[in-house]
Order: C-alpha cells, then structure tokens, then sequence
C-alpha cells in the first residue's frame, strides 16, 4: 500500500510541477522519507528529478531557450556536485531555514520587479546558476529558487518551462553522480528512483494540455502559490 501510494503522489506531483515548472520534489519528497527513510529518500528523488526535468523537456522541445539554459547550467552543473559533496558531511536544516524565508520574500520582489519592468540577463542566470547549484546539491529541491530567476529572464509557459528543466536537468544529474561516487546511490535505491521517476515523467506529459490554455497572469499566480507552500514547507521541515 505504501508503495502504491508513493506512485500516486508521485503521478499528482508529475502534473502539478508539469503545470506550474516546479514542486514535484516538495511533494513528493515527504512520502519518500515516510516509505523509505531519509537516509534513501534524497538519492531516490536526485534520480527521480533528472526523470522528471527530462520528461519536460521532451514535453516542450521547440521552446527551450538553449542560450539562457547554457548560462545557467555552465556554472550550476559543478556548483551542484560541490553541494552535493557537502551534503554528505553537513546537515541542511539552517540552510531550509534561509532558503524557506527566501521564497516567501521573493512573492512580493518578484511583484515589485515586474511593476518596473526590471529583467534578468544572461549573466545574471551564470550567477543565480552558480548559486542555485550550490543549495541543489544540498537540499531537496531549489526548483522554487529557479522559478522567479527564469521568470524575470521573461520566460513563460511552455519556453519557461522547457529552459528551467533544461537548465536543471545538468544540476540533479551532476547531483547524482556525486551521490553515485561517494556510495551513497546504490543500485537498489536507483531503481526506486527509476520508479518514482517515471510517474513524474508521466504526469509532466498530461500537464502539457492545462498549461496550453492557460492564461500568463493566472500562471504567475501559480508560482506564487508554490513559491509560499515551498518557503512553509522547509520552514516546517527545519523546525521539526
């Protein structure tokens, strides 16, 4: 039942991140630590991650903005196994802590930015990938943390979500070869993540078709919606 149940979520999580970019980890991240423990949980959902940026991608593969994805990724791919590394030895509930309030602050930046038409340019995404990177190797997900950045690029819909998972995909891959190196992704927890990955993967596909219809103002709400359940859910998560 319980693996069922991971299967689920994990279905829900696909088309909800598929819809919105971002969310699959935070939600199905919980059911992970319940099932498998937290020791399994970070390197089964590192895997499934990689499966769910990529299901994007293919999702939306005319609309990636490969120039912005390059910026990124450049230095959020060896920025990522540095973090990864030091998640290994560190624990990360300050850094939930910082990252939760940070979302939470962003709602009304992100408002306050686009009211003077302020954007984001090329080396801002090398620098918020380099940073991005850092705090996706150690904590569960960031995805909330890509969204504002790729949004004030002027990024939306379909060419926001391809770039972001385009982007993201090298990260949680330089993620889990980290893990892999160091002992901590085995073959068994791989095939977990192998498992929960392809609901993800699934999900993001049914998104496809909500994401057409809907209209840019009613999308950016949505990731304020995400970005404040993201910020609660790690403050939540450090304090217990």
């Amino acid at each position: 039942m319980g693996f069922l149940f991971v299967l689920i979520i994990g279905l829900l999580a696909g088309t909800i991140s598929g819809i919105v970019g971002t969310g699959s980890s935070i939600m199905l991240m919980p059911v992970l630590v319940y099932q498998y423990g937290p020791k399994e949980a970070v390197p089964i959902m590192a895997v499934a991650a990689v499966m769910a940026n990529f299901s994007r991608i293919l999702a939306w593969w005319r609309e990636v903005d490969w120039r912005a994805c390059l910026a990124y990724s450049a230095t959020g791919i060896p920025a990522a196994a540095l973090g990864a590394r030091t998640l290994l030895v560190l624990p990360s509930h300050t850094v939930d802590i910082a990252i939760g309030l940070f979302l939470i602050v962003m709602v009304p930046v992100r408002h306050w930015l686009a009211r003077h038409q302020l954007k984001a340019q090329l080396w801002h995404l090398a620098v918020g990938g380099a940073v991005i990177g850092y705090l996706t190797g150690i904590v569960v997900s960031t995805g909330p943390l890509s969204v504002p950045l790729f949004l004030f690029y002027g990024l939306n819909k379909g060419a926001f979500l391809a770039t972001e998972a385009a982007s993201s995909l090298g990260l949680y891959l330089s993620k889990s070869v980290t893990f892999e190196r160091f002992g901590a992704l085995t073959a068994d927890i791989a095939v977990k993540g192998l498992i929960a990955g392809s609901t993800l993967m699934f999900g993001a596909f049914i998104a496809r078709r909500f994401v057409l219809k809907l209209e840019p103002d009613i999308f950016r709400l949505l990731m304020d919606g995400i970005m404040i359940a993201a910020g609660i859910f790690l403050l939540w998560t450090a304090s217990s």
